[in-house]
C-alpha cells in the first residue's frame, strides 16, 4: 500500500519537529538508521537513541537509552526502523510517555495500519513508508545538489 502524504504536511512535521527519539538506532555506521540518525542531528535535531542492544553506548554524543520509558523530558516524533509487526507496543508506549506527542514516524518499508489508526485516534500525526532524512532533504532544497529532480521550485542554490 503506497502512502500519500502532502509536501506540506511532511514540511509541517519536519518544520516543528526539534527532538525525536530514534527506535532502533544501530551503531554500525553502514545500516540506514545511524545515517539517519547522524544526518538529522547534523540538521540541528535533538536525536535520543534508543536501542536496547545498545543500553549506555554514546551515539552522536547521546547515552542511548534501552526504551521510550527511559527517555527524560519530552520528545516531538518517535521515528520508528523496527519491522511491522513491531511497532504496536512501540506506539502504545510512546503514547502512553509521551501525552505530547506530535508524530509518530515509521522507516521505509514500515507499515502498521492499526497501530497508525491508534496513534491518529490520539490526534498525532502518522507518516508510513517514508524516511525523515530523504523528505527534509527533497522538502528543503538539498537534494537538488546531487542534480535529483525534487519537484520543489525554490530560489535557494
Amino acid at each position: 500500500m503506497t502512502q500519500n502524504y502532502s509536501d506540506a504536511f511532511l514540511r509541517g512535521i519536519l518544520s516543528r519537529t526539534r527532538r525525536i527519539a530514534v527506535v532502533g538506532v544501530s551503531m554500525n555506521e553502514v545500516r540506514p538508521s545511524y545515517y539517519v540518525a547522524r544526518y538529522l542531528t547534523l540538521k540541528g535535531f535533538d536525536v535520543v537513541p534508543v536501542n536496547p542492544g545498545h543500553v549506555g553506548k554514546v551515539l552522536f554524543g547521546k547515552t542511548v537509552v534501552g526504551s521510550l520509558q527511559e527517555i527524560e523530558g519530552e520528545v516531538d516524533m518517535v521515528d520508528i526502523f523496527r519491522r511491522s509487526e513491531h511497532v504496536p507496543p512501540i506506539v502504545e508506549e510512546a503514547l502512553v510517555r509521551f501525552p505530547d506527542l506530535g508524530t509518530i514516524w515509521m522507516q521505509i518499508g514500515v507499515i502498521n495500519e492499526a497501530a497508525a489508526e491508534v496513534a491518529r485516534a490520539r490526534g498525532v500525526d502518522v507518516v508510513m513508508n517514508r524516511c525523515p532524512k530523504i523528505e527534509y532533504q527533497r522538502l528543503f532544497g538539498e537534494l537538488r545538489m546531487g542534480g535529483f529532480n525534487t519537484g520543489v521550485i525554490s530560489s535557494k542554490l
